[in-house]
């Protein structure tokens, strides 16, 4: 797909069904005066996965209007300009006036540079810009020295965690009978072919004079002991219970001490066994109150998709009465409306390929999917995922009757059923609706309110134009 036809999907999808600027795409009413922030804009474009995209002749509102040939030239020459002469080294951008909603519009396309960070001219590396949460924001410090080496050829998880260990050593620092135990395979007796096996996956690396070091990626999945590396300890896994509904008074804080691979398994069920209820009536049985498939897809997804260079903030998952939130370092990539639908989009390729071949996380982007439709088979209120500058919150509803659900509660629940069937080749109706929130058949009226608050909304759309009667309409999402 030219970067074209690409815009302008987009566009689209910045603007339906709320006007929202994207990481890939920011649009304007007119050309801003402030030189040094239209610097800004083109070095954060130039900075992002895949370029991006200005667009010139949207309101603020998302209205669109067309934009004049001198407007459009006067336009063209300044970011022309400023792309050659305002940045560390000139870069070739790109332009067009396509037709959007009978408006011409004036796209203007930055690729991105395979040398990075772009930063402004005459000042030092560190002003340097980035894309996240649909602003231009500067980066933090070690977002540039992630984002050197990256360009460098070293991602995160390729650097070295621990250097200058014996073979002995690395099977000490890390859990190997735990990678064999998860990859289905009996233990070698032979440490040369632990080794070799631990290499093969990227684990550890071999130096010099027979000694051996231990990645980012090997520390992070297997480590043994998450204190006997520094960078680790900013990457454990922090779980809060706290008594009420805020976090005031706190019940307890539970810190990870090993490799994800290695502790993943007793960290859901550390979650399950603190968020589920007892019920004691004939035997003492623990309910769950969410579903561990949701809990274990939303967590898997936090450690896949955090930003390591986002330093100073941990995962953390907080338990409270009434919710339960998964907060994750680095704002998502792709549209938090469209998690369910759109392909995975992975900012650790490496970690996100082990963690699959471990059997821990989804790669075929079906994870969100799974945890969406065991939370519909617990009749919960839809899972709200938000995202900040730079962050990402998912946040889980334990089961409320439907008359104590808020407007906003069913339109989510009604929307993420939407995309659920469309996925399955099927669109939603009343009948559908009823079953998604346990409501007999004379609760009709009920699901027709829902159906027509999310069609407002913005978030479906009638599957079929030429069924008039609302008593056999379908509805698809609004991206369908």
């Amino acid at each position: 797909m030219e970067w074209k036809e690409k815009a302008l999907k987009t566009l689209q999808d910045s603007l339906v069904p709320v006007p929202a600027e994207l990481n890939e795409l920011d649009w304007k009413s007119g050309l801003s005066c402030k030189t040094d922030r239209l610097a800004q804009h083109i070095s954060a474009f130039a900075n992002q996965k895949g370029g991006g995209v200005l667009v010139y002749g949207v309101n603020n509102d998302g209205s669109c209007f067309s934009i004049t040939k001198s407007e459009t030239d006067r336009i063209i020459q300044l970011l022309g300009n400023i792309a050659k002469n305002n940045l560390a080294y000139s870069i070739s951008i790109e332009h067009a006036v396509l037709i959007y909603q009978g408006c011409a519009l004036l796209f203007i396309y930055i690729p991105e540079q395979n040398d990075k960070p772009v930063y402004l001219r005459g000042k030092e590396v560190f002003d340097t810009y980035i894309r996240s949460a649909g602003q231009t924001v500067k980066m933090s410090r070690n977002q540039v020295k992630a984002m050197i080496a990256e360009s460098q050829g070293y991602t995160f998880e390729e650097k070295t965690a621990k250097k200058d260990l014996t073979s002995n050593e690395v099977l000490k620092a890390l859990n190997y009978q735990k990678m064999y135990e998860l990859l289905g395979k009996n233990t070698p007796t032979s440490t040369e072919a632990i080794l070799n096996k631990l290499e093969e996956f990227g684990f550890c690396k071999k130096q010099d004079k027979m000694l051996w070091s231990v990645t980012n990626l090997g520390a992070i999945l297997f480590a043994n002991h998450a204190n006997d590396y520094t960078e680790l300890e900013k990457r454990t896994v922090i779980v809060r219970k706290y008594v009420g509904t805020n976090n005031r008074n706190l019940l307890f804080e539970q810190v990870g001490g090993l490799g994800y691979a290695v502790g993943f398994e007793n960290l859901i069920d550390f979650i399950m066994k603190n968020t589920s209820s007892e019920n004691i009536e004939v035997i003492r049985e623990a309910i769950p109150t969410y579903p561990r498939v949701a809990i274990r897809e939303f967590v898997a997804n936090a450690l896949v998709h955090q930003d390591f260079a986002v330093t100073g903030m941990p995962i953390t998952i907080e338990i409270f009465s009434n919710r339960l939130v998964i907060t994750n370092p680095g704002a998502p990539l792709n549209d938090v409306n469209r998690l369910i639908d759109l392909p995975p989009y992975s900012r650790n390729e490496t970690l996100a390929q082990s963690l699959y071949l471990l059997g821990i996380c989804e790669r075929r982007g079906s994870g969100i999917d799974r945890a969406v439709e065991a939370i519909e088979k617990m009749f919960l209120p839809a899972a709200k995922i938000s995202k900040g500058e730079n962050f990402t919150r998912v946040f889980l509803y334990p089961k409320k009757d439907i008359k104590d659900m808020t407007k906003r509660e069913k339109i989510d629940a009604c929307y993420q059923h939407a995309c659920l069937m469309y996925e399955d080749n099927q669109s939603i109706n009343n009948q559908s609706i009823r079953e998604r929130f346990k409501l007999e058949k004379n609760k009709s009226s009920i699901a027709s309110r829902i159906i027509a608050d999310t069609l407002e909304a913005g978030l479906i759309k009638i599957a079929d134009e030429s069924i008039t009667s609302k008593k056999f309409a379908t509805y698809i999402p609004y991206y369908g």
